[in-house]
């Protein structure tokens, strides 16, 4: 019986061997145009679509005044966490007062 290893009745391999670095080439191809996108994103998610990008109000400023303006915490609420804020990330960049 033949085998790949004596293909066509000779002692060598065979002609099945070139797959061998042709598997290694695609499998170096492939990782570095992964790590190229992203890379190239900076977000660490190389299948997400070239166009879209994280939604800008996502900061924790942005999440309060949202739920504020929709009516989900009252004023109160809104003051103390934004103080929290305040404390934790610094000044947020608001008009008026002392740093």
């Amino acid at each position: 019986m033949q085998t790949l290893a004596h293909w066509g009745g000779g002692s060598g391999p065979g002609p099945w061997i070139l797959f061998v670095p042709l598997i290694w080439a695609a499998v170096v191809i492939g990782a570095v145009t992964v790590l190229r996108r992203t890379a190239r994103r900076g977000r660490g998610v190389p299948w997400r679509p070239v166009g879209v990008e994280r939604p800008a109000g996502d900061s924790p400023l942005a999440v309060l005044g949202r739920r504020f303006a929709s009516g989900e915490i009252d004023e109160d609420e809104y003051w103390r966490r934004l103080s929290v804020l305040e404390e934790q990330f610094g000044r947020t960049g608001r008009g008026g007062g002392t740093a």
